[in-house]
């Protein structure tokens, strides 16, 4: 339980900190704000020579930045009301397939004797299409001792869904190859997380399990020329910023913000607007991705930070970005700011309280009936018997 007066308390003691943040925030942003004034009026050319003194400069801008003179691309279409955007959401849709998948899970825990995890994924195929239907289906997989043992470690859970996940994108997109022999429009797959490595699965070597597993989801997109997408609502990147700091070495301070900091109302002013699109040139990440992987920062929303759109870069090179992302947009037209398909992913891979108080119930009776040793920590029980 958290006490209303404590809270109110402590946060006016911490007020001289956030304003002093705040201010040392604003510091930074100025100064990045020029520097990219300054990328906008320099030659491509130039600018990839001067991230070239870099190995690892975050990001690099594509010709987009010298086609549009500008850091920012607006978008052109403008609606009176919502009924006009959906008007024309429902357009760029229909008769086209869109795919999404999501992933939850159920960590190893002390509570009980027996170490088991479990992963649910979901996912959402939508036809737009009234003579076809869409199919929105669930798979589910218990993780046993012996997958968790002797280090029963959350991120190997994370792992599998993972795994998982990629499975059945992978699947998709070698489903849908062919879309332009059929005469169908083009289809687009959303993945829910960047292609470029989220974060350390863990330390036992699955981090280069995890590329792998990208590297090939990319290269089943470009080989089935069947577009992928990595969608991030609110990203943690700083690729941007370090692109800044090699492009221009005004010092600032990196770590104050992120690249969404910097673009929310200064470089992506309305909605639909983005960026121009950017090699993904992450630190660590050159050697495994190349110049495989590009990105995009969309503005999705009227009142919030932008998302990061990962995108292979053959989709790029192919003249099909524009179309993307206009998928991407209705898409979000639809999810009232986000991706309708990521969303109903995620509703049906969702594991709540009560689920997993069925699905220990469930190993609970499974366990007695096989004469498996179950028992309940006294902390767990106390926890079951007051909530």
């Amino acid at each position: 339980m958290i006490f209303r007066a404590l809270l109110d308390k402590q946060f006016e003691e911490k007020r001289s900190e956030f304003l002093n943040f705040e201010h040392a925030q604003h510091d930074s942003l100025v100064v990045y704000l020029q520097k990219i004034e300054r990328l906008e009026k320099t030659p491509v050319d130039e600018i990839r020579s001067m991230l070239s003194v870099s190995t690892e400069p975050g990001a690099v801008p594509s010709d987009e930045i010298g086609q549009y003179g500008s850091f920012a691309v607006s978008f052109d279409q403008k609606w009176a009301n919502h009924q006009e955007a959906r008007a024309w959401a429902a357009e760029i849709l229909a008769d086209r397939t869109t795919f999404a998948v999501d992933g939850s899970q159920i960590p190893p825990t002390r509570d009980y004797s027996i170490t088991v995890a479990a992963v649910q994924i979901g996912w959402f195929e939508n036809p737009h299409s009234a003579e076809k239907q869409y199919e929105k289906d669930v798979e589910f997989f218990i993780m046993p001792p012996n997958e968790l043992m002797p280090s029963p470690e959350e991120s190997r859970v994370s792992e599998r869904r993972i795994r998982e996940e990629v499975r059945k994108t992978r699947e998709f997109l070698i489903r849908k190859q062919g879309w332009k022999e059929r005469g169908e429009r083009m289809p687009l797959a959303f993945y829910d997380n960047t292609l470029v490595v989220p974060f350390p699965l863990s330390t036992n070597g699955k981090k280069n399990e995890y590329i792998d597993q990208m590297k090939d989801l990319i290269a089943v997109s470009e080989r089935t020329e069947v577009p992928l997408v990595g969608y991030i609502a609110r990203s943690l990147s700083r690729d941007l910023l370090t692109m800044l700091d090699v492009f221009d070495i005004q010092e600032t301070d990196r770590e104050l913000m992120h690249d969404e900091d910097l673009l929310f109302e200064n470089v992506l002013k309305t909605w639909g607007d983005r960026t121009c699109f950017c090699i993904a040139k992450r630190q660590g990440l050159d050697d495994a991705f190349g110049d495989s992987v590009g990105f995009v920062y969309l503005q999705s929303t009227g009142d919030s930070a932008p998302a990061r759109v990962d995108i292979p870069s053959w989709i790029y090179g192919a003249g099909f970005l524009n179309e993307v992302l206009d998928v991407v947009r209705a898409e979000c037209v639809v999810g009232l700011g986000y991706p309708y398909a990521l969303e109903s992913a995620d509703q049906m891979s969702l594991i709540s309280v009560q689920d997993r108080d069925v699905f220990y119930r469930a190993l609970q009776e499974f366990a007695e009936s096989n004469e498996i040793r179950f028992t309940v920590s006294r902390k767990a029980a106390s926890k079951g018997r007051r909530r």
